[in-house]
């Protein structure tokens, strides 16, 4: 091609099309091109036959681009294409294939329960209500049954009644996805316990729901029976370890409450022994009779001894007799009183001062008064314990039985393909983005 016509042609003459291969109104215009080599000639013929006639030349035509060639598919197309069918086609195809001719039909069985606890009524009632204090919560009851289910003792208690690994083993290699390995440890057996067991659990209401999926309807009761049966078995236990700790610690109280109320009275009686006084309160009385009526014999002495002082000389015998009475009468008194204050045994005391043996006493009477109201409420909580120990205080209440399946629910064939198409999907378009993206910036 030339320079100068590529400069005044902005498509080439390799790219732009021949004029047999155009129409007749195309070629028309391609030899009226004036960057063309007909429009030039004509050009120039026209220009000398202007000069000659000595007349303007006529306006050249409009110039029109070429009709563009229909799209065609590149290299990098079908790499796209390629990969699509790899990425997205091919694993989807080998899914639906599988699941629809390899993966075995799975049942599912279904039971519901909680724990309950059976209301203390009776004689408990009339105790105090000490019963409230012997049970537990029914709820923290339903968080370890919850805990217990996914728990490897109960894949081991399941294990032991069905063979797990025989049952959940027989499709394999087939179904591989949804089979249990024939060589699965225990650790590999809890793991996929997870798969086969789903539990639902309501907090506020304490319900538990338990679903199992098995190769066979049969099997999959099987294991919900089971289930239901060791967590039955769980609460009985914790209902034995609460009863046995129950009667325990209510045999403790009251040995520790006989021995307080033993000491409290031995401790009464070694001071009424000592003091010889039964009731220092009592004692205290008789003293204050005596005292009154010394009162009272001085009150009528001195009265007595007025009167015959007013009728007779100081001489007279009977006056002298009256003071004496007065004198006897004030010095008993005056002894009577120190016996409430005074150690002395002599003056007819204890020995003590009768404050402190008051005190003292009153300190007996208490602890005596709280030894005996501690072991009336020891022996109370050990009837109530008693009680409780004889019934089943809580219980695993059934609200759904363990279910039979009449048709087979699992593998969810549709949703699993459409899931799995779904996230080819994505894989694909984020890389075909990705690479889309390098390649405009490169």
């Amino acid at each position: 091609m030339n320079d100068k016509t590529s400069l005044a042609d902005p498509s080439s003459e390799a790219e732009a099309p021949s004029e047999l291969d155009m129409p007749a109104g195309a070629q028309a215009l391609a030899r009226a091109k004036p960057g063309g080599r007909t429009g030039r000639k004509t050009g120039r013929k026209n220009a000398g036959k202007a000069g000659k006639s000595g007349m303007a030349a006529e306006p050249a035509p409009v110039a029109v681009q070429p009709i563009a060639r229909p799209a065609r598919l590149k290299k990098r197309h079908w790499g796209l294409l390629a990969s699509f069918v790899l990425i997205v086609l091919a694993p989807l195809v080998a899914t639906v294939f599988y699941l629809w001719t390899q993966a075995s039909d799975q049942y599912m069985s279904t039971t519901g329960f909680t724990v309950r606890s059976q209301e203390s009524g009776g004689a408990t009632e009339l105790l105090g209500g000490l019963a409230q204090f012997a049970g537990g919560s029914t709820a923290s009851d339903s968080d370890i049954l919850y805990e217990f289910i996914q728990s490897q003792e109960m894949v081991e208690a399941v294990d032991a009644r069905i063979d797990l690994r025989a049952h959940y083993g027989a499709p394999w290699p087939g179904d591989w996805a949804f089979a249990l390995w024939p060589d699965a440890t225990l650790e590999d057996l809890v793991w996929y316990w997870q798969r086969i067991v789903g539990i639902s659990y309501d907090s506020g209401t304490g319900l538990i729901e338990v679903r199992a999926q098995a190769f066979d309807p049969e099997i999959a009761r099987a294991v919900t029976t089971a289930i239901l049966s060791e967590s039955q078995d769980r609460i009985n236990a914790l209902n034995n370890q609460a009863r046995e700790d129950a009667m325990r610690y209510a045999r403790d109280d009251l040995d520790k409450a006989i021995a307080r109320l033993k000491g409290a009275r031995e401790a009464l009686t070694r001071f009424r022994t000592r003091t010889r006084i039964v009731d220092p309160a009592a004692d205290i009385q008789g003293r204050m009779g005596v005292m009154n009526n010394l009162q009272q014999q001085l009150a009528a002495a001195l009265i007595e001894y007025d009167l015959l002082r007013g009728t007779t000389g100081d001489t007279d015998p009977r006056l002298t007799k009256a003071q004496q009475r007065i004198d006897v009468i004030r010095d008993r008194i005056r002894i009577e009183r120190q016996t409430f204050t005074s150690e002395n045994t002599d003056t007819g005391a204890v020995g003590e001062d009768y404050p402190t043996l008051i005190a003292e006493f009153e300190s007996l009477n208490v602890d005596l008064q709280y030894a005996e109201e501690t072991y009336r409420a020891a022996l109370t909580a050990l009837e109530v314990a008693r009680e409780d120990a004889a019934r089943q205080s809580r219980y695993l209440a059934t609200y759904i039985k363990p279910t039979l399946a009449q048709e087979a629910e699992y593998p969810q064939r549709g949703i699993l393909a459409g899931l799995m198409g779904l996230f080819l999907l994505l894989i694909w378009s984020i890389g075909a983005l990705i690479y889309y993206s390098i390649r405009d910036r490169s």
